[in-house]
């Protein structure tokens, strides 16, 4: 019986990326005008992310970058 390999890739595809997300939970944002911010990368762990936030300020010193932990919930199906 033939199956339908490409909704399975794709299925698949989702998923790794959902949980390549979750592997990742500390970002640098920079924070621009009218309440806007950019993803400028994510980290594993917050001291990474302080590292590299330390060495985009020296490059980048005018600009705003903030760290953040990214809480993506997933939905609650009641």
């Amino acid at each position: 019986m033939p199956q339908n390999n490409e909704y399975n890739d794709f299925s698949l595809e989702i998923k790794a990326n959902a949980y390549k997300e979750r592997l990742n939970p500390w970002a640098i944002t920079r924070l621009l005008p009218d309440m806007q911010r950019v993803t400028i990368a994510r980290f594993r762990t917050r001291s990474d992310a302080e590292g590299h936030l330390q060495r985009l300020r020296q490059l980048i010193p005018d600009a705003s970058f903030m760290v953040v932990f990214d809480c993506q919930r997933e939905e609650v199906v009641i």
